[in-house]
């Protein structure tokens, strides 16, 4: 079993890619496509407290469902991640894990340093 997991949307450019530095570092990491597979509320505080990141800093606000669910730059942290649970589109993406870190795949070199 890896030790290394990636949130991953393969409909998403920079999450290929991302998914693809890492193979290339011959890690095979765990793939949770996770718009299908939506993390919890818990899991997405572990998953920002990994990142060192405020919610906003991990969200999609370019999303159309980000303004449909009236949330804004101004929303507290409670809002934005009960959202981000509900409607796992506004994640961003993708997020790789290992040893209790993570990295934004934004650019997609970022996650080198964990690995």
């Amino acid at each position: 079993m890896s030790d290394v997991t990636i949130w991953h949307n393969p409909r998403c450019s920079k999450s290929r890619q991302t998914l693809a530095l890492v193979e290339e570092q011959g890690v095979t990491p765990v793939i949770r496509k996770y718009l299908e597979d939506a993390p919890s509320e818990a899991e997405i505080r572990a998953a920002l407290a990994a990142l060192g990141l405020r919610p906003i800093e991990a969200m999609r606000t370019g999303e159309a469902e980000f303004r449909e669910m009236g949330l804004s730059r101004d929303s507290d942290d409670d809002t934005l991640i009960r959202a981000m649970a509900e409607m796992p589109k506004l994640i961003e993406r993708p997020i790789v894990f290992k040893d209790g870190k993570a990295r934004l795949g934004r650019p997609p070199e970022q996650v080198l340093d964990i690995l």
